[in-house]
């Protein structure tokens, strides 16, 4: 498994240009001229939408969402947020559930690291921690995902030190009874992306590349998959921007 880093504070990356990266990595994985890769980034403030969003979710002020073909509803990326796009081959028979399951689990592991204890939710994807005196069900870490041609696209984000009045805005992932929070809140002290990097990705090796691809971490409660699957995808090969490989 190979990683790449797009960019990171200051240097935060657009968007619609590694969405546009993603889908060229995609179809190197696809074609097997890529190994597996994960893409790792601190995006520039953006609200995306999945397939399932609701008109009445979306930001009350009007500002602009792009709209993306991931599962999941709409969400904000931006500084203070690690963002992960595992680009990475599925075993037969599909089991997009397994892999929305594997990327909570990295979540997990890397908020373990910095002593914030997080967990699933039955019915709801992402990671959480569960209401107490200080407030109601917390997410602190989202997934979306697609999968194409037996290669999945998307993925998760981790709030680390991110300012989470975006949230004020829209019904963020759709769930109007909870609310979102951040590595920092939790733990009391500054926790930024920097910090946080090489622990989630120390978590993807062990997780994504080395632990066998099966449901071993879904609940069995759990029918979320905050994802999608399709057939071959019509995206042309684009010809990927200069990045660095870690």
């Amino acid at each position: 498994m190979r990683f790449e880093h797009l960019g990171f504070a200051p240097d935060f990356v657009d968007y619609e240009q590694a969405w546009e990266h993603q889908r060229a990595v995609h179809a190197q994985v696809v074609a097997a001229t890529l190994p597996d890769t994960v893409l790792l980034l601190e995006h520039a403030a953006v609200y995306t939408a999945g397939k399932r969003t609701e008109p009445h979710e979306r930001p009350f002020d009007g500002t602009r969402v792009i709209d993306v073909d991931r599962g999941g509803k709409i969400t904000w990326h931006g500084p203070g947020q690690l963002v992960g796009y595992p680009i990475v081959t599925l075993p037969d028979p599909i089991d997009v559930v397994a892999h929305v399951r594997r990327l909570e689990e990295v979540m997990i592991r890397t908020c373990a690291d910095f002593g914030v204890a997080v967990e699933r939710v039955a019915g709801r994807s992402g990671v959480w921690v569960r209401a107490d005196d200080r407030g109601p069900d917390r997410k602190l870490g989202a997934i979306g995902v697609r999968v194409s041609q037996r290669v999945t696209m998307h993925g998760f984000a981790l709030n680390a030190d991110a300012d989470l009045a975006w949230a004020d805005n829209i019904v963020a992932c759709g769930i109007a009874d909870a609310g979102v929070s951040s590595l920092t809140i939790e733990a009391g002290r500054p926790i930024t992306v920097a910090d946080i990097l090489p622990y989630a990705e120390a978590h993807l090796t062990e997780i994504l590349a080395r632990a066998p691809l099966s449901a071993a971490f879904a609940p069995a409660s759990s029918a979320v998959t905050d994802g999608s699957e399709d057939g071959p995808s019509p995206a042309t090969p684009l010809v990927p921007r200069p990045v660095s490989v870690a």
